[in-house]
């Protein structure tokens, strides 16, 4: 009985991580969307600020959850804060990308870093992470993140005490 009990835990532990793990890519893929389709790699839309209100609300006819205005700009700084996981994406989801991104990177070698990121963070850690206001600071915070193996609650409060300045003195 307690054998099954284990695979039971075991199983449901791997799903939840392999949905946060397929939610992650799928916010990133949508920053992607908006930064190389929509904005074209410029900062903003020649068409007006309006463009992500009314790509929100398409979304939202789709039937596309967690997709209002304010998470596609998470989504945007997402995929502008870590290009790095267009290297670690499988070759399905490659094929979505725009060639300009996968031609920033090798697409046959696939990043161990931003692998180790996708499956460590959860994507409220890197709602965390891309809140900071430098590379610097996202390296550092996300480096002992995962070295640590941090909870949100956890990667707050260490955020909160100032670790990343406490620690350049």
């Amino acid at each position: 009985m307690s054998s099954i009990e284990s695979i039971h835990r075991e199983i449901q532990a791997q799903t939840a991580k392999s949905v946060n793990v397929g939610l992650t890519i799928r916010n990133w893929l949508i920053g992607c969307y908006i930064s190389e389709y929509e904005l074209k790699g410029a900062d903003r839309a020649e068409y007006g600020e309006g463009l992500l209100d009314r790509l929100a609300e398409k979304l939202t006819d789709l039937g596309v959850s967690s997709c209002q205005k304010r998470r596609l700009y998470a989504y945007l700084r997402f995929y502008q804060t870590f290009p790095e996981v267009a290297r670690s994406l499988t070759a399905p989801f490659q094929k979505l990308l725009p060639s300009t991104v996968l031609s920033e990177y090798d697409s046959k070698v696939r990043s161990l870093t931003a692998q180790l990121e996708l499956e460590s963070l959860s994507y409220t850690h890197i709602e965390q992470l891309i809140a900071l206001d430098s590379s610097e600071k996202v390296d550092f915070y996300c480096f002992h993140c995962i070295e640590g193996c941090w909870s949100v609650r956890e990667l707050k409060r260490q955020i909160a005490s100032l670790l990343f300045e406490r620690s350049q003195l």
